[in-house]
């Protein structure tokens, strides 16, 4: 009995927190079209710090920041949603416009070649999805092969035996794919410069040479932590070092 009964209160308590998040995020969104832009941002976080994530509310939480011209916030929440809602395109729009507003201006060095055309591929799907499509291809092979086992006619047999060995093949490539991925997503780990001005060493100590400056808004790939130091990579392929305390990762 009392274990229904501590049943019963949680979920009563995940009602009731769920009409009070949703409560605030109308408010927020009140307050927001009031031009009370801070004020909004306020209640948005306030759903954040309950533990609540959503494309919706880092969206909004982007717009706000972007109305104060609030550079790095606003592209973090941005980019924090399109994490959730990768294909939005209004999100993508917004970021775009966020992004505007950046100092530092990077080139990108694009990836030509085969690397390009695997890692295309690679991305197609997230390792969960290509992990489905490897079951499915193993349950293909396992049917078919049956229906070739049992299969009297020539035709027939020939035909199963084609489209069994397509599913075994599919289901092996399918798991590499799954495998490139994980490792991929792993690898992955984008930061926002959220320092006004932010100093870039050559080695993780205040000492070293500075290489070059970063500025608010600006995207960065984190390689490595060393103490209070966060080894960083441009998307020109520039390596370096930054306080920790001068970016916000977004995983």
């Amino acid at each position: 009995m009392q274990k229904y009964v501590v049943i019963f209160w949680c979920l009563l308590t995940t009602i009731v927190v769920g009409q009070n998040n949703q409560q605030r995020f109308d408010e927020a969104n009140a307050l927001y079209n009031d031009a009370k832009y801070a004020e909004a941002i306020d209640k948005y976080q306030s759903i954040l710090d309950s533990g609540v994530q959503s494309s919706e509310l880092y969206f909004n939480l982007g717009n706000a920041h972007y109305k104060l011209n609030n550079i790095a916030p606003s592209i973090f929440y941005f980019e924090k949603a399109l994490l959730l809602n990768p294909n939005d395109k209004e999100i993508k729009n917004n970021l775009a416009f966020a992004q505007n507003m950046t100092i530092d201006a990077i080139d990108k060095v694009p990836e030509v070649g085969f690397s390009r055309i695997i890692k295309n591929i690679v991305n197609l799907y997230s390792a969960d999805t290509w992990s489905k499509i490897a079951i499915t291809g193993v349950f293909m092979f396992v049917i078919i092969f049956l229906l070739y086992r049992f299969a009297r006619a020539t035709t027939k047999k020939r035909i199963a035996f084609v489209i069994s060995v397509v599913g075994l093949f599919l289901s092996f490539f399918s798991i590499i794919m799954a495998f490139q991925k994980d490792d991929l997503d792993k690898k992955d780990n984008p930061a926002i410069v959220f320092a006004q001005e932010s100093r870039v060493k050559s080695d993780p100590n205040k000492t070293s040479e500075e290489l070059f400056r970063l500025h608010e808004g600006t995207k960065v790939q984190v390689l490595e932590s060393y103490e209070d130091w966060y080894k960083i990579e441009l998307s020109d392929k520039t390596l370096g070092w930054i306080p920790s305390q001068d970016i916000k990762t977004l995983k």
